[in-house]
Parts: structure tokens; sequence; C-alpha cells
């Protein structure tokens, strides 16, 4: 016990140790929530393209001395509108949102080709920076967890509704466009904030991994939701944890536990269907 309480003492005496598992938590909570819903209608493409989109607003904004977050925001919020919109055609419309997807990432890198000054910067936006994380980028991502929350929180029951029933909840009068176009801005509103941790390229893994995980293990929604989170929470603390001791990039070690916990979930799955 007393080796367990010297080791947090020490973990938790650096100011920038304190900041990364407030942030994080914050991260790994709202995405982990809000990947559920994600995987459970099965709108992982949308979330990547959502994630990439992003880019090209983060690097514009850079690009005009602006803030790289409120750019991302903007853009990402604007793409949800178009594809939320597509409601049941989204399927059918994958080839235009990769081509888009394939141009907004192009469009990012030609705003920093512009802005070289802004390399540094675009470092952390695509890759993360946790450890470095200030009490004011803490300020700003807890006003997107509670955006987040509450919004989930409020549209929960029909989304629900509309992801596992959709024809039914259409002839409930249930608007499966408004629901999706409502959904998919506060999944923008969780990427903004994910990338602030393991940056767009990565914010995929703390956004599907850990709900990809937890519905391998149940099929009840309530449960799946809960361990989701727990998973989400664990990959970060854990990944932090390990970059204390090795110096290694915490956004790799998020991707790499994500994935060994993807695994072995989904390897015990199939175990116990044998």
């Amino acid at each position: 016990m007393n080796t367990i309480t010297q080791f947090a003492n020490n973990l938790f005496a650096y100011e920038f140790m304190r900041n990364a598992f407030i942030a994080g938590t914050l991260a790994a909570v709202v995405a982990s929530l809000m990947g559920y819903f994600v995987v459970l209608r099965r709108q992982n493409f949308a979330a990547h393209a959502l994630s990439h989109i992003g880019f090209a607003g983060a690097a514009g904004a850079g690009l005009v001395s602006l803030d790289p977050a409120s750019g991302q925001l903007i853009l990402t919020i604007l793409a949800a509108f178009g594809m939320g919109g597509l409601g049941a055609r989204a399927t059918k419309s994958d080839i235009a949102v990769g081509v888009t997807l394939a141009f907004a990432l192009g469009l990012g890198m030609l705003f920093l080709y512009f802005y070289s000054n802004y390399a540094s910067r675009a470092m952390a936006i695509l890759f993360g920076n946790l450890l470095s994380v200030s009490p004011a980028l803490i300020k700003k991502m807890a006003i997107y967890s509670i955006i987040s929350l509450v919004g989930l929180a409020g549209i929960s029951r029909p989304l629900l509704f509309a992801s596992l029933e959709p024809e039914l909840a259409e002839a409930k009068g249930i608007s499966l466009p408004l629901i999706s176009v409502l959904f998919l801005i506060l999944v923008s509103i969780a990427i903004t904030e994910a990338s602030q941790v393991v940056g767009i390229l990565l914010v995929f893994t703390l956004l599907i991994g850990p709900a990809a995980s937890a519905s391998y293990c149940t099929r009840n929604f309530w449960t799946g939701l809960v361990l989701s989170m727990l998973l989400g929470l664990v990959t970060v603390w854990v990944g932090l944890i390990l970059t204390y001791f090795t110096n290694w990039p915490v956004s790799f070690w998020i991707s790499a536990l994500s994935l060994v916990i993807y695994l072995l979930f989904r390897y015990l799955s199939a175990s116990a269907r044998v």
C-alpha cells in the first residue's frame, strides 16, 4: 500500500501530469460514450471522416491566427450538417464522403504550406500533446464535455430508438435526418475535444476502440455503454502511466492499448461462441 501511495504521490507531483490526467479523463468519458452510439449506428466512416475533415479547419484557423480547435469545431459541425442530412442515403454516399475527406486533408496540408511557422502546432493537432495541456485548455474541454454529455442525454431516447428501429421510429414521428444531424454535431464536439489528447489522426482510436471492444462483450445497451466508458478511461490512464515510465508518446500508448484490448475482447468473444 505504501508503495502504491508513494507511486501516486510521485506521479501527481508534477502539474503537467495532473493536467494530463484531468484532460485525458474528460476526453475519454465523452469520446467513449459518444463512440458507443457511433458503433451502434454503424456510422464509423462518418466519424472517421469528421475527424479528418476537422484538420482543414484547424489548419485554416491557424493560418489566419485563430484558435485551431475553434476552426476544427466549426468545419466539423458544417460537415455534420451535410452528412446527417443524407439520412438513409448516407450508406450510398461513402464515395462522395471519401472524396470530400481526401480534399479536406489536402486543403489542410496546403494551409500548412502557406504558414510554415505553424508546423509545431500542426504536430500537436495531428498527433496530440497531452503532456502540455494547460489549465485554460482543461476549462475549454470541460465546457465541451458538458455540452456533449447534456446534449447526448437530451436525445438519448429518440437516438437509441432511431438506431435500433429506424422505420418504426420514423413511423412514430421521429425525424431521422434531424436526429442524425444532432448526433453528428455532438460527435464533432467530442472529436474536437479528444483531438486535444491524441490528435486528429488518432482520435478515431479513442472514439471507436473502447466502444468496439465493449460491443464484443455484451449485447445489453447500458452495460455496453458503461463498459465502453471504463475501457476508455483505462486506456488513457494506463497510457499516461506507461508514458511516465518510458517517455514514449502517450498517443502511441493509447492507440496500442486500444488495439490490444480490442483484439483481446474479440478473441474472448469468439472463444465463447465455440
